[in-house]
Formats: C-alpha cells, structure tokens, sequence
C-alpha cells in the first residue's frame, strides 16, 4: 500500500509545530533526536500525519507550490485561533458552490492552509 505524508521544512520548528498545535489540535508522536536539538517532529492531526523538519536555510514565505487542506468543525470560530498563534488570515470564509465554507490563511512560515467545513 502506498501512502504520502506532507513534511513542511521550517527555520523555525518549535514556532510552526505551537502554530498546528494550536489551530488545528496537532499531537506530537515521534521526535528526531529523541534528546537534544530536535531536527525532525511529526504531528498527528486526527487520523493525518504531519512532519515538520528543522532547516535554517528554509526561506519563508516563498512562492507557494503546495497547499495544506484541513476540515475543521467552525471555519469562522477558528480564525482569531490562527491569528493569535502567529498565522494570518487572508480574508474571512466564504461560502463555496460545492458545498464548503473555507478560508485561506498561512501558517507563521506563509505556507497556505485552507480550513474547510461542510455547509
């Protein structure tokens, strides 16, 4: 079986995994080094992995190429959530043809995530 899992690189692990941990419940189930200086963490996020991985030269807020999606139970009750920890909302949720509420924000690093809940 094959899977895939996003790993975000960071300058800044501890700042971007507080961000995940905060707006979206992340928890913390492996970390590389077990001691000392961590270089590698991953997060689960209901039954998703996230990894964050620790690189100095990572330039934030570049060009964005991938986009993280996360469906949330409140898309408006979470935004002040994502301000305070540091992410910025892009503009409020919308209404989507689809059938999805959805707002566009960036995580402290300026990677996109778009919260998403069934209307």
């Amino acid at each position: 079986m094959t899977s895939i899992q996003p790993i975000a690189s960071t300058p800044d692990l501890p700042r971007l995994r507080a961000f995940y941990e905060e707006v979206l419940g992340a928890t913390q189930t492996l970390r590389v080094p077990a001691e000392g200086p961590e270089f590698y963490v991953e997060l689960r996020i209901g039954e998703t992995a996230l990894g964050l991985a620790q690189n100095e030269s990572t330039e934030i807020g570049a060009p964005v190429r991938v986009i993280l999606s996360a469906d949330v139970e409140d898309v408006d009750a979470l935004l002040p959530t994502v301000e305070s920890a540091g992410g910025t909302v892009q503009g409020p949720a919308n209404d989507m043809p689809w059938g999805q509420r959805v707002a566009h924000v960036l995580d402290p690093d300026g990677n996109m995530l778009n919260l998403t809940s069934r209307l």
